[in-house]
């Protein structure tokens, strides 16, 4: 009789270049994605989701997406049955792995464990999803024509510190409109949409190896030292932990985790 897996695939891994990119796609399975190093991007047409190392993305079947690498990055793959969800979502996020899911990621990732062992860890797997946190790591991309064009612009220069009545001149509309649109489409106002295209920013940077004074001047912090305070406000750790496990010269293994306090 044929074993029934949870789990579909077997080892799956895949190395991805800085700045590689997987063309937009999409599967008839659900896809739980993790970068061991380096930082994926998983873009969709509602918006994008960093995924920094040791944490993990659920990418639901039948949802278009593309993945782009910042840094050296080591992807790893487990792949479900799409009748198989355990967050019972239909929209991408990014979760937390403690140190359990993550070793269990490792193991079917790594090799392809014998029938009794690989079907107690693909178990332990759906439990663990059960369970995690979802991370605040995803940035919404607004679609009125006047909004898109002031995030492409700020995409483009995090730096550019300009209001949103400023923008507002360039785009052709209002302050107050403008604020009430970038609400009603990512539900967050537009400093806070704009704190999260930094910190994005930031993510990718760090995790091609630029040094934390660069990336805080690139994202439009006036100080390292501020840039250092919102950093570890959002992500629970600074931006020199978090580029130490992000960051892998070719050549090398490593694979720090950089939250080590929150798992």
């Amino acid at each position: 009789m044929s074993e029934i897996r949870l789990v579909l695939a077997g080892p799956t891994r895949r190395p991805l270049l800085p700045g590689e990119q997987v063309e937009r796609h999409d599967h008839d399975v659900n896809q739980l994605v993790y970068p061991l190093s380096g930082m994926l991007e998983v873009a969709t047409s509602a918006g994008v989701w960093m995924v920094p190392p040791h944490r993990a993305a659920w990418i639901p079947a039948a949802v278009p997406h593309a993945h782009r690498a910042h840094g050296h990055t080591e992807m790893r793959t487990l792949i479900f049955a799409a009748t198989t969800n355990p967050l019972h979502l239909d929209r991408p996020t990014v979760l937390a792995v403690d140190t359990l899911l993550r070793e269990v990621i490792a193991a079917l990732t790594t090799e392809d464990p014998e029938p009794r062992q690989r079907r107690t860890l693909e178990q332990v797997a759906l439990d663990r999803l059960r369970t995690v946190d979802e991370l605040p790591f995803r940035l919404l991309w607004p679609r009125d024509d006047r909004l898109a064009t002031i995030a492409r612009t700020l995409a483009d220069n995090p730096a550019d510190d300009r209001t949103l009545a400023a923008l507002g001149r360039t785009a052709g509309a209002a302050e107050r409109t403008l604020s009430r649109l970038f609400r009603a489409e990512t539900g967050m106002t537009f400093p806070q949409w704009r704190a999260q295209l930094r910190l994005q920013h930031a993510l990718a940077l760090l995790a091609t190896g630029e040094p934390v004074t660069t990336v805080a001047t690139a994202c439009g912090f006036a100080t390292p030292s501020a840039f250092i305070e919102v950093f570890r406000k959002a992500l629970g750790t600074t931006p020199g932990r978090y580029r130490a496990a992000a960051f892998r010269p070719s050549g090398t293994n490593r694979t720090e985790d950089p939250y080590p306090d929150l798992l």
